[in-house]
């Protein structure tokens, strides 16, 4: 067991340290010996856990799927959840490594050997989901496509955190989401529930 738990806290050391350098320098510019040396570990415990660079970026892109999978909703009300997905991501963005490293190699999934579209339908189904939940709670107008709408959150989501981070290196990612959804909102959902939501980040 002792042995285990060694190698899987080994692992996630180098996912860390390999996150952080995907995140700086990119997938392209990004080397095998750089991630070796921020991560501490022997080039055997490396190859022993990922035997190439595009194993190991692949990885950290799971990293997308763990934070999904690892959040709760907290409140009854379909679309504050998604408000509050939203804004826990934001956070995340901001001060977990492997999240901001996973993000990073979304978008240059063109890197690859295969385009890597699972995380980017991964969020696409998450919030088709609670939009679904949503307009069976009688929350959103009728007529709503969901389908496009969770593309079109997505994307903007995207964009937004994207341009937060060239702009002020996502210290504005917050507020940018904010406006998102102060924006948005009103178009998907009925005037009952919307006076019932918090746009603003929540405790």
């Amino acid at each position: 067991m002792a042995r285990q738990a060694r190698a899987l806290a080994t692992r996630q050391t180098v996912l860390v340290a390999a996150a952080e350098v995907f995140d700086e320098r990119g997938y392209a510019a990004a080397t095998m010996s750089e991630i070796l040396d921020r991560a501490g570990v022997t080039k055997g415990a490396l190859y022993f856990h990922f035997r190439s660079k595009e194993e190991l970026a692949l990885a950290v892109i799971e990293g997308q799927g763990v934070f999904i999978s690892g959040w709760t909703p907290a409140s009854d009300s379909p679309v504050q959840n998604l408000i509050d997905l939203g804004y826990a991501f934001a956070r995340a963005l901001q001060t977990d490594p492997l999240v901001r490293g996973s993000i990073r190699l979304t978008i240059e999934h063109g890197s690859f050997t295969q385009p890597q579209l699972a995380a980017y339908q991964g969020w696409m189904d998450t919030v088709r989901v609670l939009l679904e939940h949503a307009r069976e709670a009688g929350d959103l107008h009728p007529g709503v496509d969901l389908t496009a709408a969770a593309g079109v959150i997505t994307g903007a989501v995207t964009g937004i955190q994207l341009s937060s981070q060239v702009l002020a290196d996502r210290q504005d990612l917050i507020q940018r989401l904010s406006d998102l959804w102060t924006l948005l909102l009103p178009g998907l959902v009925q005037p009952h529930a919307l006076a019932r939501l918090s746009v603003a980040e929540r405790a």
